[in-house]
C-alpha cells in the first residue's frame, strides 16, 4: 500500500522552459513510481531499489493545486503544466485515488494548458477533460501559433519489444497497450507524439528497431518524435547504472563490456556516440517526415 502524505506546495515553476517538453510548470501528484523502470533518472535517491515500495500519494494535492493555480491565473501567469516530471501521472494507484483526474478538472477550470507524459493507457479515461482543456486553455504568447494547442500528449517508449520492456520497465503498461492508446489519441484529434527515450544502446537503437519505431509511428501519423539516448546515474546499489548493468549482465551478456566502456567515465554515452545518434535521428525524421520538435511542425530533429 502506498504511503499517504500531505504537502505544502504541488505546483513547481520551472526556472527555464525546456524546449522539448515546454514545461512552464510541473506537477507530481505522487512520489516515486510503481512502473519501476531500471533506467529511471530518479534512482539513487532516497527511494531505493524498488520505487514501488516508496510510493507516496499526496492526499491534499488537489486543494493545494487549486489555490496555487488561482493565484497564478489571477496574475495572468499562464503556461504549460507538465504531468509529470518525476513520476508517471497514470500509475496503477491512480485508478483508486484519481488524483490526476481531479487535477485535470482543476487545471481545466483555471484554463491552463497541459502536457501529459505517460507510459500508461489509462490516459484514455480522461480524454473528455483533455478535449475541454485543449479548447479552452490560455496559451503562453510565444506558443499560441505553435503548437497552438491546450493539450499535448506524449507516450513514452524505450522499446516496442514486450520481452525487453519486461526486463527494463517491468511495472509499466505493455508497449502494445500504449500503442493502442496512442492510436486512439491521434484519432481523437489530440496533438500527440512520442517521447522515444531512452533508447537502449545496441538493444532498441539498432537499425532494425529504429526502422520499426519510425515506420510504426509514421503509419499512426504522430505529430512529433522526441528521441534521446540512455543516461545512467550513480554508483550505489540502487541507482540506474547498477541496475541496468545487472540486467545487461543477466540478459545481454554479449553487451556487458560495451556498456562498461560507455559509462566508465560518466553518466552519458560518449560524445562520438551522441553525435552519431543525433545525426541518425535527424536523418530518420527527414526520411519519415516526422517533426523532431513539438513546436516546429515539419522541421526535423
Amino acid at each position: 500500500m502506498p504511503k499517504e502524505i500531505e504537502v505544502k506546495s504541488i505546483l513547481n515553476k520551472t526556472k527555464k522552459r525546456d524546449s522539448w517538453f515546454l514545461d512552464d510548470y510541473t506537477v507530481n501528484l505522487y512520489s516515486s513510481c510503481s512502473f519501476n523502470c531500471l533506467y529511471c533518472y530518479i534512482r539513487g535517491s532516497k527511494y531505493g531499489t524498488n520505487l514501488e515500495q516508496s510510493l507516496s500519494v499526496k492526499t491534499n494535492a488537489i486543494e493545494v493545486l487549486d489555490k496555487q493555480l488561482f493565484n497564478r491565473a489571477k496574475k495572468g501567469q499562464y503556461g504549460y503544466i507538465v504531468l509529470s516530471s518525476a513520476t508517471d501521472p497514470y500509475l496503477q494507484v491512480e485508478k483508486k485515488y484519481e488524483l490526476t483526474l481531479q487535477a485535470l478538472e482543476v487545471i481545466s477550470r483555471h484554463r491552463f494548458p497541459v502536457h501529459i507524459i505517460t507510459k500508461s493507457d489509462l490516459v484514455v479515461r480522461d480524454f473528455d477533460l483533455l478535449h475541454k482543456i485543449d479548447q479552452n486553455a490560455i496559451l503562453p504568447h510565444d506558443l499560441q501559433s505553435s503548437p497552438g494547442r491546450g493539450t499535448l500528449i506524449s507516450f513514452s517508449f524505450s522499446t516496442l519489444d514486450e520481452k525487453v520492456a519486461g526486463i527494463f520497465e517491468k511495472g509499466a503498461t505493455k508497449p502494445s497497450k500504449r500503442l493502442k492508446a496512442l492510436e486512439k489519441a491521434i484519432r481523437e484529434g489530440f496533438h500527440t507524439g512520442v517521447s522515444l527515450m531512452p533508447l537502449l544502446p545496441f538493444i532498441s537503437d539498432t537499425t532494425e528497431n529504429l526502422t520499426l519505431f519510425f515506420s510504426t509511428f509514421k503509419a499512426l501519423n504522430v505529430s512529433y518524435i522526441l528521441p534521446a539516448t540512455l543516461t545512467l546515474f550513480g554508483n550505489g546499489s540502487a541507482d540506474s547504472k547498477t541496475l541496468v548493468m545487472k540486467a545487461i549482465r543477466a540478459h545481454f551478456p554479449e553487451l556487458e563490456e560495451r556498456y562498461i566502456r560507455f559509462f566508465q567515465e560518466g553518466y552519458q554515452m560518449p560524445a562520438y556516440y551522441q553525435k552519431a545518434f543525433a545525426e541518425k535521428m535527424k536523418e530518420l525524421c527527414d526520411e519519415y517526415k516526422i517533426p523532431g520538435s513539438i513546436t516546429a511542425p515539419g522541421k526535423p530533429y
